[in-house]
């Protein structure tokens, strides 16, 4: 009987110690995930207060707070330049472009490595995936060289074209991932039914790998709005840069001066879109890197 009491008040101790470990780990790890969150956050807070940030009086010194708060930072950088819906503008063709070229090809070509067979697909599997391993800035001036033979230099669609090109890559790596998770039966289903191979992939496959369709858009927007060296070097009027090259250009005043706040209230208005649609779409975005990586 005491032996029996023992044992019980033993096991007793040894769960609440184990849920007291429990309750201390998810502490930990809340705390932990709340200290990275505040250190990814805080440079765009502190953009934020820097582009409604005023002039401060003679003698206040550093403040984190703006003594002032004022919208002339976002009047300046409106008025700067060709104007800043310009190059928002640009940015969001160029971006368009690109995502659209990217998710058109990536999801034919993934189709195709996954569902057919032919001579050499291995070997031009092996050769896409081997253009990740090229440094993109070598090849610049080769293609700076093409889009000028066939007049398509400084233009947005030429330089939506080389975008494409550096992120088919990874997306026909995740589009072949996520078609090879789509069970074959389902598509031998659809054909039985009357449905061809086109049909087939537009009416089942495609809805079932909507994440890894996301994934690859989501990654060719990032690559697209924030590149600097491709449209540098292909684009040389002021009326087609994007929003990258504005900023350094901002940042590069004349006579070595930096407008921080108008630069500042740059910096706000090329993140705002990117966490728009990184929040909207957080949940496709991760379950088709998660699809991605088991399949591969």
């Amino acid at each position: 009987m005491t032996t029996t009491m023992n044992s019980s008040t033993t096991d007793a101790r040894n769960a609440q110690s184990r849920k007291l470990r429990r309750r201390a780990g998810g502490i930990g790890y809340h705390l932990i995930s709340m200290a990275l969150a505040v250190a990814f956050l805080f440079p765009l807070l502190w953009a934020f207060l820097g582009s409604v940030r005023g002039p401060s009086p003679a003698g206040t010194g550093f403040t984190w707070l703006p003594t002032t708060w004022t919208l002339d930072n976002y009047i300046s950088l409106a008025n700067y330049g060709e104007g800043i819906w310009v190059y928002v503008m640009n940015s969001v063709v160029l971006a368009a472009l690109t995502v659209g070229g990217t998710v058109v090809v990536s999801v034919l070509a993934g189709y195709g490595f996954a569902r057919f067979q032919f001579k050499g697909k291995a070997a031009l599997f092996a050769a896409t995936l081997a253009i990740l391993m090229v440094p993109y800035a070598t090849i610049l001036l080769p293609l700076y060289l093409i889009l000028g033979a066939v007049g398509l230099q400084n233009s947005v669609l030429g330089l939506a074209l080389a975008l494409v090109m550096f992120q088919l890559p990874f997306g026909v790596f995740m589009m072949r991932n996520s078609f090879e998770a789509v069970p074959r039966e389902l598509e031998e289903a659809a054909l039985v039914d009357g449905c061809s191979n086109v049909g087939a992939l537009r009416h089942v496959s495609l809805r079932i790998v909507t994440p890894g369709i996301v994934t690859v858009g989501l990654f060719a927007f990032l690559a697209s709005w924030n590149e600097f060296l491709a449209p540098l070097i292909f684009l040389n009027d002021g009326a087609s840069y994007t929003l990258p090259i504005m900023l350094v250009n901002i940042r590069s005043g004349a006579y070595g001066t930096i407008d921080f706040g108008a630069l500042q209230a740059g910096v706000v208005v090329a993140v705002v879109p990117c966490l728009i649609l990184y929040l909207l779409l957080q949940r496709y975005y991760v379950s088709g890197l998660v699809n991605g990586a088991l399949r591969g």
